[in-house]
């Protein structure tokens, strides 16, 4: 959790899911990076108090399926995942998102290749999707810690000044709209955009 304790902290607590999606991580060929680098990614972007769910699983359709419904139905307002979304065989996360969907929100993944492209010509191999279940947005995000902080925070130019929007600056308000709760972010980290008529304040 955040390290301000819920009492002290204005803003009201959230429960974030992150799936690290690997055949090696999982069976403990190697030290799984996707999840440090979300839940790090999280407690530095959010003010919220923050309670993450970590699962670490392989490449399988029905398992990332079900893990995706368990924390869902566990109260997370947001789900990201991380790997199994490029062309090769195993890679099946996207397939496994849309199997659970109710609604489908396409922008999130055209938004994310957009972005990588300003690094890799390869980045239109990835098939990223964000889908809606329920009263939780799922987002898959890709599987390189570089890349999962550049496509949540966006592009920023030698000042630091914000130059390309990540992902994440739609992500407050799309969980608004679905009846979730409300996500202040650390503007140093990353500006969420919301309609003026949207903003709250808080003590």
């Amino acid at each position: 959790m955040n390290t301000a304790s819920q009492t002290a902290n204005p803003y009201p607590p959230v429960k974030i899911g992150i799936v690290s999606v690997s055949d090696r991580a999982s069976s403990g060929i190697y030290m799984d990076k996707g999840l440090p680098s979300l839940h790090n990614w999280l407690t530095r972007a959010l003010k919220n108090p923050l309670e993450i769910v970590p699962r670490l699983i392989p490449d399988e359709l029905d398992s990332i399926s079900k893990t995706l419904i368990e924390l869902v139905d566990a109260g997370c307002a947001l789900v990201l995942t991380t790997g199994g979304t490029g062309p090769a065989l195993r890679d099946v996360t996207p397939e496994a998102t849309l199997a659970v969907a109710h609604k489908e929100m396409p922008g999130f993944g055209e938004q994310m290749r957009q972005i990588s492209l300003n690094f890799v010509p390869t980045a239109i191999l990835s098939r990223q999707v964000a889908v809606i279940r329920a009263q939780t947005l799922i987002i898959n995000l890709p599987g390189q810690p570089k890349s999962i902080s550049e496509t949540l925070e966006g592009l920023r130019d030698a000042e630091g000044k914000s130059v390309v929007s990540g992902i994440f600056a739609a992500v407050p308000y799309c969980i608004d709209l679905i009846g979730g709760p409300y996500l202040e972010t650390d503007e140093v980290v990353c500006k969420a955009f919301r309609p003026k008529t949207a903003v709250r304040t808080f003590p």
